[in-house]
């Protein structure tokens, strides 16, 4: 339900506001105050709802099937509501992520790669057993990974209802680790030693899959419907002179873009096992790789690790359209999050972008350092770098506290 207040006040007394002029009662109130969103159950008497919500942004009412959006100090009523009705609240974050903040990693590493999931940004890092983990994605502590490898990703997902972080690495053997808290680790072993480079969480049909793919030079791929035991798969031809470097999931698709060497080599996989190659739009090092929506369209964004202004993107994960990033960098990392597409950049200098719908861009200023991965999660972009410092970045949305309210209308209190 989230850390939220909600009183059941007398009549006329509200968290959120007085009940509007043409309230006959407060059927639900409080405040979001951790957490971006509650539900519950309201029992409505046949007359409509009166909805109250003000905060930095717009927040969403979920009546049953019913979706209504209020914008920030604004109320909206609803049809008539009888007997019992799960009500979800859920605040809209506000912002745009155009400055970053600068916050300290626990130490001095290469941190290669940060993820998201039940509360805790997890970040890990190259030649080193150094981990770390936040729960604001601005304070870290630090972990330690089961053995001192080239940790280069690590990603999220959910198997029979338990969280799973997993991290792969390229070496120097084949290492993989799991967490089921993001602060302990346990060693897992991927199915060669080839330079694992990236993994990504996603579901075929109900079954989750974790896929991972690499860098070496060669056509492995590998998965696991655990995030604790993997399986060797083949990736296209196209890669294996060049190396994979990114896979993301999306809308039953995953999709993965290959580097090292310029190449136009891209993939797409339905089940995360058996895979289909793509061609990319430029012969680049594509590096970066991500899904996001663009109102209803599904919508893959990926990066160019040289320095360029090559990007790309596809509403299908199977053909790509070229786009142009705000500047000459080296740009690494993207990811999704609140309707933004966020990209970070290595060098020749500090830079960032964000983009709204993926095809076009805007520059975004970063703090110093040579940025690797971006990732979003409970209303902030969290970013790692890659120069064997203590820097990270974040940009927190505006969001909470929201007060809200529900009231039954109808009638006229005196």
């Amino acid at each position: 339900m989230g850390n939220s207040v909600y009183p059941v006040p007398s009549a006329g007394a509200s968290y959120s506001s007085q009940p509007p002029a043409s309230a006959s009662s407060v059927l639900l109130d409080g405040q979001l105050v951790n957490s971006s969103s509650i539900s519950t159950s309201v029992t409505g008497t046949g007359a409509p709802w009166l909805l109250y919500a003000n905060g930095a942004g717009s927040t969403t009412f979920t009546v049953g099937s019913d979706t209504y959006t209020v914008p920030a100090g604004s109320t909206v009523g609803t049809s008539a509501y009888t007997g019992s009705k799960s009500v979800t609240v859920n605040a809209t974050f506000s912002g745009t992520p155009s400055s970053f903040t600068a916050s300290t990693m626990p130490s001095s590493s290469l941190w290669h790669d940060v993820a998201y999931g039940n509360g805790y940004f997890v970040a890990v890092a190259q030649f080193t057993t150094a981990g770390a983990y936040s729960t604001d994605g601005i304070t870290w502590t630090a972990s330690t990974m089961p053995s001192s490898q080239s940790w280069r990703s690590v990603t999220y997902g959910v198997v029979s209802g338990t969280g799973y972080f997993v991290a792969v690495a390229s070496g120097p053997t084949n290492a993989g680790a799991y967490s089921t808290n993001g602060t302990t680790w346990t060693a897992s072993t991927m199915p060669s030693s080839s330079s694992w480079f990236n993994v990504a969480y996603g579901l075929v049909g109900a079954t989750p899959y974790f896929v991972a793919v690499q860098y070496a030079g060669t056509t492995a791929g590998a998965y696991s419907t655990d995030g604790t035991t993997w399986t060797a798969s083949t990736m296209p031809s196209g890669g294996s002179t060049a190396g994979w470097t990114g896979v993301t999931y999306g809308n039953g698709y995953f999709v993965a873009v290959a580097g090292n060497s310029a190449t136009t080599a891209g993939a797409y996989s339905t089940n995360g096992t058996t895979w289909t190659a793509s061609t990319m739009p430029s012969s680049s090092y594509w590096y970066g790789v991500a899904y996001g929506l663009v109102g209803a369209t599904p919508t893959f964004v990926a990066t160019v690790s040289t320095t360029t202004t090559a990007g790309a993107y596809s509403t299908n994960g199977t053909t790509w359209t070229a786009s142009t990033m705000p500047s000459i960098k080296q740009w690494r990392g993207v990811t999704y999050g609140n309707g933004y597409f966020v990209a970070v950049a290595a060098g020749p200098a500090t830079a960032g972008a964000y983009s709204t719908n993926g095809t076009t861009w805007t520059a975004s200023t970063m703090p110093s350092a040579d940025w690797e991965h971006v990732i979003y999660g409970n209303g902030k972009f969290v970013v790692v770098q890659d120069s064997g410092t203590t820097a990270g970045a974040y940009y927190a949305f505006t969001l909470l506290p929201v007060a809200y309210g529900i009231y039954n209308g109808a009638t006229v209190r005196a």
